[in-house]
């Protein structure tokens, strides 16, 4: 089954740097997933989340206000 990430942020440099992060992982393991970049704030606060970048997969909070490490990334995901 698909998994949906979704990254929330508005742009800056760290949540470029998670969208990378995501994407190497999702590639480098075959990961069945969706990635949908939200940056629109009032989309953002619906997700309770007041530091950005924040990774959501299939609706729930796993990450907010740091870049994870792609390790973390491929446990969250597996």
């Amino acid at each position: 089954m698909s998994k949906v990430i979704k990254i929330l942020g508005t742009g800056c440099p760290k949540c470029q740097s998670m969208t990378g992060v995501v994407k190497d992982v999702i590639s480098d393991n075959n990961i069945d997933a969706s990635i949908e970049k939200v940056e629109d704030i009032m989309e953002i606060m619906k997700f309770n989340v007041m530091t950005t970048p924040a990774l959501v997969i299939d609706d729930t909070v796993t990450i907010k206000g740091r870049v994870p490490s792609k390790e973390e990334v491929l446990e969250l995901l597996n």
